[in-house]
C-alpha cells in the first residue's frame, strides 16, 4: 500500500503496540449483539501476537458525558475478543495513568490487553496534547485499525500517529486500498448507488461523486426528491420539496460532468407504511396522490442490473426502499444479489459500506460476496464525499 507504513515494515517483537481499533459494538442487556467490528481487527491481534508484540488497545464506546460510568464501559467486551481471539483478553480500569502502565508492566511478549473507554477523559475529542502524551508514554509504536473512526481528530486516532512511529493495521489497510480501488484509480465505467431517505444527508457525497462516477444511480426517499423536480407527482411520499431545486442542480451538474443519472421509473406504491402493505406497481408517471413510493419497481431494477452488467466498479451506498418491512425489500434485494454475482464471476469490484447498506447486504444474504463491504459509517461516507480523514492522513509516510 503506498504512502502507508503497513505491519509489513514494523518490528513488532517484544515491543508495547498501541493499537486503536473500534470495538464500540452494539450491546443489549449487556451483552454484544453484533461483533461484526470485533472480528474485523482479529487478524490485526493475531499478527502482533505472533510476531511477539504486547497488544495494548485502545477504543472508545458510546458517547460518555461526565467521565467514567458503567454504562460505558469497555468491560463486557473484553471477555467477547477473548472468546473471538482464543485467548485471554486483560483489561485495564483506564486508558492512561497508574492502572493502564500497572497492567501493561505484567504483560508478556503475545499478550493482549484492552484498555478503557478512551472518551472517559475530555481530553480524547478535543486531541488534547497532554493526554496524547500519556497514551504514547504507555507504548513503543502505534497501529491505527478503526477506519471507522479515522474521521475524527482524536486524541487516539490521530494525535498519537505524530507522537510514535506509526503503522496501518490490516483492516485499515483493506479499506484504504478497497476505496482507492474503487473511486481514485478505478477500472471504467464505475457506477454508484446512492440510497437512503433524504439529499440533505448526502448533499456533498452526490456532488464529489458526479465528478467521479459513469452512472449515478439513485434509490430510496431521495429520488423521490428527484422525480418531484422533474415535475412528477409522487403522492405521499417522503420527498424534500424545499431541495427541488438542489436536486435540479445536481442534476444539472452531473449532465456536464457525463455522468448518467439513474433514476427509477416504476415504483412500488401503498397507502399505508406497514408489512404486507396491500400494494402495486405503477410507473413514476402515475403516483396517485394518496399513494407513497415504497420500493423502486420490476423495470427499474431490470434497468439498474442493465447498468450493473455495464461497468467494472460499483461503489453502494444506501438502500433502495424500505427495506426493513416486507415486501419493500424486493429491489434491494434483487440489485445486492446481481451485484454479488457479477462480482463472484470476477467482472465486478463492488465495495459497499454505511449502516443501512450493510444491513441490508446481510438482509439480501450478499455482503460476504462483494468484493469489500466497509462496516465504517461517517468515514466511510467522507471518503466518498472526497474528504481527507485526519486518522488516515496522519498514516501517510
Amino acid at each position: 500500500m503506498s504512502g502507508f507504513h503497513t505491519l509489513d515494515s514494523a518490528d513488532l517483537k517484544g515491543k508495547r503496540v498501541l493499537v486503536r481499533v473500534d470495538l464500540n459494538v452494539p450491546m443489549e442487556n449487556g451483552h454484544v449483539s453484533d461483533a461484526t467490528r470485533i472480528d474485523r481487527i482479529l487478524p490485526t491481534l493475531r499478527e502482533i501476537i505472533s510476531k511477539g508484540g504486547k497488544a495494548i488497545l485502545l477504543s472508545h464506546f458510546g458517547r460518555p458525558k461526565n467521565g467514567p460510568d458503567d454504562a460505558n464501559s469497555l468491560k463486557p467486551v473484553a471477555g467477547v475478543l477473548a472468546q473471538h481471539l482464543g485467548r485471554p483478553v486483560a483489561f485495564a480500569p483506564d486508558c492512561v495513568g497508574k492502572a493502564a502502565d500497572s497492567a501493561i508492566q505484567h504483560m508478556a511478549n503475545g499478550d493482549v490487553l484492552l484498555l478503557e473507554n478512551t472518551r472517559f477523559h475530555k481530553g480524547e475529542e478535543k486531541n488534547d496534547p497532554a493526554l496524547v502524551q500519556q497514551m504514547a508514554a504507555l507504548g513503543d509504536l502505534y497501529v491505527n485499525d478503526a477506519f471507522s473512526s479515522a474521521h475524527r481528530a482524536h486524541a487516539s486516532t490521530e494525535g498519537l500517529a505524530h507522537k510514535m512511529p506509526a503503522y496501518a493495521g490490516r483492516t485499515m489497510q483493506a479499506e484504504i486500498e478497497a476505496l482507492s480501488k474503487a473511486l481514485e484509480k478505478p477500472a471504467r465505467p464505475v457506477g454508484a448507488v446512492v440510497g437512503g431517505a433524504k439529499i440533505s444527508s448526502k448533499l456533498e457525497l452526490l456532488g464529489n461523486l458526479t465528478k467521479k462516477v459513469d452512472f449515478l444511480i439513485i434509490g430510496g426517499g431521495m429520488a423521490n426528491t428527484f422525480l418531484a423536480a422533474q415535475g412528477k407527482k409522487v403522492g405521499k411520499s417522503l420527498c424534500e420539496n424545499d431541495l427541488l431545486d438542489t436536486a435540479r442542480e445536481i442534476m444539472k451538474n452531473a449532465a456536464v460532468n457525463k455522468c448518467q443519472i439513474v433514476l427509477p421509473t416504476d415504483a412500488v406504491v401503498a397507502k399505508e407504511f406497514k408489512a404486507h402493505a396491500h400494494s402495486h406497481v405503477v410507473s413514476v408517471d402515475h403516483v396517485g396522490d394518496d399513494e407513497m413510493i415504497l420500493d423502486a419497481g420490476p423495470r427499474s431494477v431490470a434497468e439498474v442490473e442493465a447498468v450493473l452488467t455495464a461497468i467494472k466498479t460499483l461503489v453502494w451506498n444506501g438502500p433502495f426502499g424500505a427495506f426493513e418491512i416486507e415486501p419493500f425489500d424486493a429491489a434491494t434485494n434483487a440489485v445486492a444479489r446481481t451485484a454479488a454475482r457479477l462480482t463472484v464471476e470476477g467482472k465486478l469490484l463492488s465495495v459497499a459500506g454505511g449502516g443501512d447498506t450493510v444491513s441490508a447486504l446481510n438482509h439480501a444474504g450478499v455482503a460476504e460476496q462483494f468484493t469489500y463491504v466497509s462496516t465504517a459509517g461517517g468515514a466511510f461516507l467522507e471518503w466518498l464525499e472526497g474528504k481527507h480523514l485526519p486518522g488516515v492522513e496522519a498514516l501517510r509516510a
